[in-house]
C-alpha cells in the first residue's frame, strides 16, 4: 500500500472512528490540555517578550547601580571620565500632607528624587491634570515643584498648581505624573509615587537617622564602555551594593511575574495530569473496541506494520486537529488572563510569537502518543485466528508495563511546566506517590467494599442481591475499579482543592490576625521627639509603646567574616546584605516566646561591655544558621559591637505588634544613633489623629497597614482569580475524566447485564446493581480525594502560609456523598442505555 493510500485509509478510518466515544474523548482530553498550556504560554511569551523589549527603560538606563548608602561621588567622576552619562537618584517613603477646607489631609507615598538628565532610558510622561490625556515631560520637575501620580493626587484630592508639605518643606504641585520608566511593577508599589527635584531634599529634612533610602545611580552610554565599567566596578562592590542590568533588573518584577507564571504553570500542569488520566482510559478503551478490526484486516493480508502505520496516521491526525483546536482555545483563553495581570507591568505586552503553539502541539502529540502507542502495539500483535475465538489477543495484565513510555513521558512534561530541576523533581516525585498511595487506598477499599456485602445475614438478605452484587462487581473486576477509583480520585481532590481547602485558607488567615492588631505603624521618630509624640498619642487615648532602633550591619559569625557568598539561601544572601534593626528592651516583648536558651539576666543587664547578651528570632537563626553560644559582630556608626546569643524567640508576627529579629539590653546599645517606632490600633473614627501627628511633626512616616494589606489583597485577588481561571481547564479535565472512567468499563458491564438477563435477573435488579456499583466508586472517590485534599490543604496552610488550619470533619463526608452523588449520575447517564440493549445483541457482541 502506498504512503498515500494509507494516509487516505488512515483519515477515512478517523472519519468513522469519530461517532465513537473513546476518540471524541481522547479528542477532549487533547483539546483541554493544550487550551490550559498555551493560555498560560501566550500569556507568558508577551511578557517575556515586554521585558527584553523594554529591558532598558524598566531601568531608565544601561547599568543601575543600587546601594543602602550615598555612593562615593568619585564613583560618579569616575563614569563620567569614561565617556558614561550619570544620573542620581533618592527613593523613600515619608508622607505627604496638604491642607483642604481648614483641615489636613495626610498619604503616606514613595517618593524619589532625581536629578537633571533623568531618566537615561525611556521618558516620563505627565498630565495637566487627571483624568486628561497625558504627554511626554520635559525634563524633570523644576525646583520648588513636585510631580504627583494619580493614586497620590486623589487622596490628597490635590489639583495642579495647589501646595503638599514634603517634610518641612512646602512644595507646588506642576503636573499628574502618569509614566515612570523604572517604576515597574506595582505589585510591591503599593504606595503612590511622588517625584521632585534631587536639589530640594536638604530642604525637607526628611532624611534623618533610620531613615531607609535606596541610593541609585543610573548610568548610560556605549554598550562596550557599559560592560568595560560594570567589570571594572564588581570586584570592588562592598555590602549593601549591587549592580542591575537588562539581564538582573528589575528583581522584584521578575520574581514576581515568574511566581505568577508558576502557579499558572503548575495549575496547567493539573490540567495536564487529568488530561493524560483521560488519554489513557480513553486509549486503552479504544484498542479493546478495535482488536476485532484488526483481526479481520490480518485475515484480508495486512501485515503489522501496516496496522501500526494506519493507527498511528490516524491519531497523527486527530493529534493535530485537536492541537490546533487547544491552541485556538487557548489564545483566546490568554486575553482573560491578560485582563487580570497585565496591569502589574507599566508596559503594554506585544503580541505573542508562535513558540506556545509549538509547545502546545507538541505537548498534545507528547500526551496522545506517550499513552496511545502501548494500545497500539496491541493492536497490531492481534492474532488471526480472534475472527474465531473471540478470547485471543484480549488485554493482557502486563500490557500495564507499557505505560512505562507515557508516563515518562508525562514526567518529562512537568519538568518543562515547572521549569526548573528542583520543583520538576517535587511534582513528579508527589504525583508518583500519590498514585501509589491512592492505588494502594482504592484496592484496599474495593476489598473491603466487597467483604461489606455480607452473606446471609437477614440485614443483608434485605437489601435483596442488587446492591451486593454491584459491591461484588469492584472485586470481580479488581484492576478496572482501582484505576477508576484512582483518576476519580485525582479529579476530586483538585475540586475540593479549588473549592472547600483554598476556601479554608483565606479563612484562617483572616482569623490569624487580632481584629484589634495595631493598623497603624509610625517611624522615623527622633530621640528629641519621643517625649511630645508620646505626649501627643495619650492626648488621643493612644498608650502604645515606642520601641528604640538602632542601624547594624552583621558583619562576623564566631570571628569569621560573612558576607553573601557566605550562604546559599536566597533570603540569607539579601538578609546579609541589609542592615538590620536592632533594638533593646530589659523584659520580654508580649507575643514573643523562648524557644531555646534564655531570656537576658540581672547580670546581661548591668553588662555593656565584654559578653553582652543578645536574643535572636528563631526564623532569623535558622535562615543564617545561627544557634545559643553564637558570637556575633554588628557594625554601627562605624564601630564594632559584638554580642553572644544566650536565647532564641518564638515571635508571633500575626498580632503586627512591632517586633525586632536582635535584641539586646538597653546598656549594650546605649550612646548609639537611634531613631524609635511605634505601632497602634486606630478606630476609624479616630483618623485624623494621623493628619494631626503628621501637622506636628512632618519628618514621621506613618504607614497605614491596613490600606496596605487592602491594596495587596487586591493585587492577590488578580492573580487567584487567573490562576481560578486557569483551575477551570482542570475541572473540565476532571469531568472528562469522570466519563472516561466510568465508560471505561461499559462494555464489560453491558455483556455481564447481558448474561444475568439471560438467566432470569431483572431490570429492577440489574439497576440497583448498577446504582450500588457506582455508588461505591464514587464515595470511595470520594472519600481518598478529602483526605488528599485536607493532606495538602495542611500542607500549604503550615509550610506556606505559616499558620493552623482546623480539620474539617465534615470534607470527608462532603466528598463522600458528593462522590457518590455525582458519579452515580453521571454513571446512570452513561450506562442507562446497557438495561434497552436486547439480551442476545449483547451476547453476540461479547465482552470485548
Amino acid at each position: 500500500m502506498s504512503s498515500w493510500s494509507l494516509w487516505s485509509f488512515s483519515w477515512r478510518m478517523l472519519c468513522r472512528d469519530a461517532r465513537g466515544g473513546e476518540l471524541r474523548l481522547l479528542a477532549a482530553a487533547l483539546v483541554v490540555a493544550v487550551a490550559a498550556l498555551t493560555a498560560v504560554g501566550f500569556f507568558t511569551d508577551r511578557v517575556r517578550q515586554a521585558l527584553e523589549r523594554e529591558s532598558h527603560q524598566l531601568l531608565g538606563a544601561d547599568l543601575l547601580l543600587v546601594a543602602d548608602h550615598p555612593w562615593p561621588a568619585a564613583l560618579a567622576e569616575e563614569a563620567r571620565a569614561g565617556g558614561l552619562q550619570v544620573v542620581e537618584t533618592r527613593t523613600f517613603p515619608s508622607m505627604v500632607s496638604r491642607s483642604a477646607g481648614g483641615g489636613l489631609q495626610a498619604q503616606l507615598a514613595e517618593i524619589k528624587a532625581v536629578g537633571a538628565g533623568y531618566p537615561l532610558r525611556g521618558s516620563l510622561r505627565v498630565a495637566s491634570a487627571l483624568n486628561v490625556p497625558d504627554q511626554p515631560a520635559d525634563g524633570i520637575p523644576q525646583a520648588g515643584t513636585i510631580w504627583i501620580d494619580e493614586r497620590l493626587a486623589a487622596a490628597l484630592n490635590a489639583r495642579v498648581g495647589d501646595l503638599a508639605a514634603v517634610g518641612q518643606a512646602s512644595l507646588r504641585v506642576a503636573a499628574v505624573l502618569t509614566l515612570e520608566p523604572d517604576r515597574g511593577i506595582n505589585f510591591f508599589s503599593v504606595a503612590p509615587r511622588l517625584l521632585m527635584n534631587l536639589d530640594d531634599m536638604p530642604a525637607t529634612a526628611l532624611l534623618q537617622v533610620g531613615s531607609r533610602v535606596g541610593y541609585r545611580l543610573l548610568l548610560a552610554g556605549d554598550p562596550q564602555r557599559i560592560k568595560r565599567f560594570q567589570r571594572h566596578l564588581e570586584p570592588r562592590l562592598t555590602r549593601g551594593e549591587r549592580i542591575e542590568d537588562p539581564q538582573n533588573g528589575r528583581p522584584e518584577i521578575r520574581s514576581a511575574l515568574d511566581r505568577a507564571q508558576k502557579f499558572l504553570g503548575l495549575s496547567a500542569l493539573l490540567t495536564v495530569v487529568m488530561a493524560a488520566v483521560a488519554v489513557a482510559l480513553a486509549a486503552r478503551r479504544y484498542g479493546q473496541r478495535h482488536l476485532d478490526p484488526c483481526a479481520v484486516m490480518r485475515c484480508l493480508g495486512a501485515t503489522q506494520a501496516t496496522l501500526l502505520r494506519l493507527y498511528l496516521g490516524q491519531f497523527a491526525a486527530l493529534g493535530a486537529l485537536a492541537a490546533a483546536v487547544g491552541c485556538a482555545l487557548g489564545y483566546l483563553a490568554h486575553f482573560a488572563l491578560h485582563a487580570w495581570l497585565a496591569q502589574l507591568l507599566a508596559t503594554p505586552l506585544p503580541p505573542p510569537g508562535l513558540l506556545p503553539v509549538v509547545q502546545g502541539v507538541a505537548v498534545g502529540m507528547l500526551l496522545l502518543f506517550g499513552f496511545a502507542v502501548p494500545p497500539l502495539l496491541q493492536l497490531k500483535k492481534v492474532p488471526t485466528l480472534r475472527v474465531l475465538r473471540g478470547e485471543l489477543g484480549s488485554p493482557r495484565p502486563g500490557l500495564l508495563g507499557g505505560y512505562l513510555l507515557g508516563f515518562l513521558a508525562l514526567a518529562g512534561l512537568m519538568f518543562w511546566v515547572a521549569g526548573e530541576l528542583t520543583l520538576g523533581a517535587y511534582v513528579v516525585l508527589g504525583f508518583s506517590v500519590a498514585l501509589i498511595v491512592f492505588a494502594l487506598v482504592a484496592r484496599l477499599a474495593v476489598r473491603l467494599a466487597a467483604a461489606a456485602r455480607g452473606g446471609r445475614s437477614a440485614a443483608a438478605s434485605a437489601g435483596g442481591i442488587g446492591w451486593r452484587y454491584g459491591l461484588a462487581s469492584l472485586e470481580r473486576r479488581a484492576t478496572a475499579s482501582v484505576v477508576q477509583i484512582v483518576a476519580l480520585s485525582l479529579a476530586f481532590m483538585a475540586l475540593l482543592l479549588l473549592t472547600v481547602t483554598r476556601g479554608e485558607l483565606f479563612e484562617a488567615w483572616q482569623r490569624a490576625v487580632p481584629a484589634d492588631a495595631p493598623n497603624r505603624f509610625v517611624v522615623n521618630i527622633q530621640a528629641e521627639q519621643v517625649t511630645p509624640v508620646r505626649r501627643a498619642l495619650a492626648a488621643q487615648g493612644l498608650l502604645p509603646e515606642l520601641a528604640p532602633m538602632v542601624r547594624g550591619r552583621l558583619t562576623r559569625v564566631n570571628g569569621v567574616e560573612v558576607n553573601a557568598a557566605s550562604y546559599s539561601d536566597d533570603r540569607a544572601q539579601r538578609l546579609i546584605e541589609r542592615e538590620f534593626n536592632l533594638s533593646m528592651r530589659a523584659d520580654l516583648p508580649a507575643g514573643n516566646s523562648l524557644s531555646a536558651g534564655r531570656w537576658f539576666s540581672a547580670a546581661d543587664l548591668a553588662n555593656k561591655g565584654d559578653q553582652a547578651a543578645a536574643s535572636v528570632e528563631e526564623g532569623l537563626a535558622r535562615t543564617l544558621g545561627l544557634s545559643v553560644g553564637d558570637r556575633l559582630e554588628f557594625v554601627v556608626a562605624g564601630e564594632a559591637v559584638e554580642i553572644w546569643v544566650v536565647g532564641l524567640r518564638k515571635v508571633d508576627w500575626d498580632t503586627m505588634q512591632v517586633n525586632f529579629f536582635v535584641l539586646t539590653p538597653p546598656l549594650v546599645l546605649e550612646g548609639y544613633p537611634a531613631s524609635w517606632i511605634t505601632s497602634f490600633y486606630l478606630p476609624p473614627a479616630k483618623a485624623g489623629v494621623v493628619n494631626g501627628l503628621v501637622r506636628d511633626f512632618p519628618n514621621l512616616t506613618v504607614i497605614d497597614v491596613a490600606a496596605i494589606l487592602r491594596q495587596l489583597q487586591s493585587v492577590i485577588e488578580q492573580v487567584a482569580q487567573a490562576v481560578q481561571f486557569i483551575f477551570l481547564f482542570t475541572l473540565a479535565a476532571g469531568f472528562i475524566v469522570l466519563y472516561a472512567a466510568l465508560a471505561s468499563a461499559a462494555q464489560e458491564r453491558r455483556y455481564e447485564l447481558a448474561v444475568m438477563r439471560a438467566l432470569g435477573a431483572r431490570r429492577e435488579q440489574l439497576r440497583r446493581a448498577l446504582l450500588a456499583e457506582f455508588a461505591a466508586i464514587g464515595a470511595l472517590s470520594g472519600l481518598i480525594a478529602a483526605l488528599g485534599a485536607s493532606a495538602v490543604g495542611q500542607f500549604l496552610a503550615r509550610q506556606v502560609f505559616h499558620f493552623d488550619v482546623h480539620l474539617n470533619l465534615w470534607l470527608p463526608l462532603l466528598g463522600v456523598f458528593g462522590g457518590a452523588a455525582l458519579v452515580t449520575a453521571a454513571g446512570w447517564f452513561a450506562a442507562s442505555r446497557l438495561l434497552q440493549t436486547a439480551a442476545i445483541e449483547a451476547l453476540r457482541g461479547g465482552s470485548a
